[in-house]
């Protein structure tokens, strides 16, 4: 320390000037960086130069570090640029260095995030998983092989990289001038990554395929389009049997290198969500207000309403189909504990209760046909091959007849749809259905106009009996979502706050009542949607009147609970828990845990996160002695 006019200030001897230097927060990821290349990588100090100059005309910047060639000591092999923490810049600037250099291989880091570049030509950097030690080429590097266990080690996710940046780079660097439709290739290239794992996984494969192992880019691509046409035939329904990676050999490489190291078989598919969720919006802009629920939010719902085995259940606005997804989840580990069976989260199961539950009791309904690819896919992997995710325009139930008698509908969703009409309520009607359980979060940007879809629904009159000339679309999906419920069946329906409250909206509250019981309403922060929409919104919990399961009273008491930990910031990023070292909790899957004050997460230590509103609700309903609490 030294104490200067300023106060104390602190410094170190550096480990390649060998004098000592004042510790700025960008110095103290120089040195640790620096002592991180002696003695991880076999680096000696003496190839090793701080401030380097390079030159750009007459102007002239300083890199970082710089590692000179064994061989040839004044070429360059590689380049490091530094920022200090929290600091997402300066990639750019790393990239003209290394051309101004012609260092191979460059490296970014700002401490807590780390990464390693190859410069294929001027124009192209590609990710890689590692640099090469002292004693080691770029080409072991590329060729070392890498099955899943590795890929675990190595995933990126675990240093609160995101996939959705990860998308915006590859977008800025090759997707926006490749002439291809960036949603259609970003979906080919996780469809394909997330089949390639799942065969490692599966004891299919001996290593990881979707990978640049040092081949040249024609012969990557070649090996990519082989894994895809078997994708194809395996996992069937989700893309033509004629579809082609359309990417050229060099965009794809880039590609490649940039998916590589991040794991997609992940416990919640919360990093596949944040990526569709952007390129969905971004195709549609936003216009038919669709939001993919986050899964904490979905997971809060589905442990709130404790699906059974024998129960169904159905998304009747599915997206992605979280809740179809999670209501498997949570079902499956009941019979895996039941069972004594391990339950590995997300891999198929050949048990026949847990086949036959996914089989023929968990539906998703959804009008948006890129959303119900992007389920579908995830259905399959979750769900053993049967997809019971249709698209159809839920409140638009007369219509359905017409997408039922078209044949390429039929190639696709017709074993679904002839397990969803066994469950009308009226054979040959599409409009009442027998389930246990409805969850959904409808959209709620832009009102229903068309006077022959209003009329079919009593929220389509005004409190004065005449017919309105435009309804909200979650208005009338509150009336839809009920004619799904069979009596003593339960849903739970994301809602703007405005419907609890305006005063104008009593009629919706009271057609509500006289159906069903409220058993809770909670409010979510407004951050949970950002940052799509600040739209305020609360989920509301009913049980519909029963004789047996639900026998209609006048007064009653109702759950009521705020969310008070945003989990997201004011920018829409999600605020991840970390310890008292700064470092990230990870749950029992080492995946980053959201923080919330929910329910309670079990963490890869074995300790447990506060117990939160799911749990306080099951509390307050044992109480009440509600139908489906405690009785599996």
């Amino acid at each position: 320390t030294k104490e200067l006019k300023s106060g104390t200030a602190y410094y170190v001897k550096c480990l390649v000037r060998n004098k000592d230097i004042k510790l700025t927060p960008e110095e103290v990821v120089r040195q640790l960086f620096l002592m991180k290349l002696n003695k991880e990588y076999n680096y000696h100090f003496d190839r090793m130069q701080l401030e380097y100059p390079v030159h750009f005309g007459r102007e002239t910047k300083r890199a970082d570090i710089v590692i000179f060639s064994k061989i040839d000591t004044t070429a360059i092999d590689i380049i490091v640029e530094l920022k200090k923490p929290k600091l997402k810049d300066g990639k750019e600037q790393l990239k003209s260095y290394t051309h101004a250099t012609g260092a191979k291989i460059a490296v970014w880091t700002n401490g807590d995030q780390i990464e390693y570049f190859h410069r294929k030509d001027p124009n192209y950097f590609e990710h890689i998983p590692n640099i090469p030690k002292e004693n080691e080429s770029l080409r072991d590097i590329l060729q070392k092989r890498v099955d899943f266990k590795e890929l675990e080690k190595i995933d990126k996710l675990k240093q609160n990289t995101n996939l959705k940046n990860i998308i915006l780079d590859m977008e800025d660097e090759v997707l926006a001038n490749a002439g291809v439709d960036v949603f259609e290739e970003v979906f080919k290239l996780i469809y394909i990554k997330l089949f390639d794992e799942y065969q490692n996984k599966s004891g299919f494969t001996k290593h990881l395929e979707f990978r640049d192992y040092g081949e040249s880019d024609p012969e990557l691509k070649e090996k990519i389009q082989k894994i895809f046409d078997i994708a194809k035939e395996k996992w069937s329904g989700i893309f033509s049997e004629d579809s082609k990676i359309e990417l050229s050999p060099s965009h794809l490489a880039i590609c490649v290198s940039s998916l590589q190291d991040i794991k997609f078989f992940n416990s919640n598919f919360e990093v596949i969500d944040d990526a569709f969720e952007y390129l969905i919006n971004k195709t549609s802009k936003g216009e038919k207000g669709q939001f993919f629920t986050p899964r904490y939010i979905i997971d809060m719902c589905v442990k709130m309403l404790d699906p059974k085995e024998n129960e169904t259940m159905i998304d009747t606005a599915s997206g992605s189909c979280g809740f179809p997804l999670h209501s498997f989840l949570h079902v499956k580990e009941k019979i895996c504990n039941e069972l004594g069976l391990k339950n590995d989260l997300i891999a198929t199961s050949d048990n026949p209760r847990i086949t036959e539950y996914v089989k023929n009791k968990v539906f998703g309904i959804d009008f948006d046909e890129k959303t119900v690819r992007v389920a579908r896919m995830l259905n399959i992997i979750a769900g053993d091959g049967h997809t019971n995710v249709l698209h159809l325009n839920t409140l638009d139930y007369e219509r359905w007849g017409e997408k039922v008698d078209d044949e390429d509908w039929q190639d696709k969703y017709l074993e679904g749809w002839n397990r969803l009409r066994k469950l009308r309520k009226t054979r040959k009607e599409n409009k009442e259905f027998n389930f246990d359980i409805v969850m959904a979060n409808p959209p709620f940007a832009g009102d229903i106009k068309e006077s022959r879809i209003i009329h079919k629904y009593e929220l389509g009159k005004k409190p004065n009996g005449k017919w309105q000339n435009k309804v909200g679309r979650d208005i009338l999906f509150i009336e839809r979502n009920l004619q799904f419920l069979k009596p003593g069946g339960r849903m739970a329906v994301v809602l703007p706050q405005g419907r609890f409250n305006n005063s104008s909206d009593k009629y919706i509250r009271d057609f509500i009542t006289e159906h069903a019981r409220i058993l809770a309403v909670v409010g979510l922060h407004g951050n949970v949607f950002k940052p799509h929409t600040g739209t305020k919104t609360s989920v509301l919990f009913i049980q519909k009147w029963d004789d047996k399961l639900c026998p209609k009273k006048e007064d009653y008491p109702i759950f009521f609970a705020t969310m008070t930990k945003p989990s997201k910031d004011n920018s829409g990023d999600k605020i991840y828990l970390k310890n008292e070292d700064g470092s990230y909790k990870l749950d029992n899957h080492n995946h980053l845990v959201v923080e919330h004050d929910l329910f309670s997460v079990t963490l890869n230590d074995g300790t447990k996160t506060p117990e939160g509103i799911a749990e306080a609700f099951l509390e307050f309903a044992k109480k009440e002695n509600l139908s489906f609490v405690g009785k599996d």
